[in-house]
């Protein structure tokens, strides 16, 4: 079951301004300290990448795929 985190970025539905959406989290540790991560979509055209991130990296998060970010994580 995935769940909203209690922040705006860590909502079920967010997109952040690198048009990554939030699909939100089982609980599952993150790397960062404290952190939970969360699985996020690439909605870029033509893509559609499905990685993991930590809570903290949300509204930053660049598609590993076609944006030359950084690897996903365990979601």
């Amino acid at each position: 079951m995935w769940k909203s985190g209690s922040t705006d970025t860590t909502k079920i539905g967010f997109v952040n301004r690198n048009n990554q959406q939030n699909h939100g989290t089982r609980g599952v540790s993150g790397t960062d300290h404290g952190q939970v991560s969360y699985k996020l979509e690439c909605m870029n055209k033509n893509c559609s990448h499905v990685y993991g991130a930590n809570g903290t990296d949300i509204f930053q998060r660049k598609c590993p795929n076609c944006q030359d970010g950084k690897d996903g994580i365990e979601y």
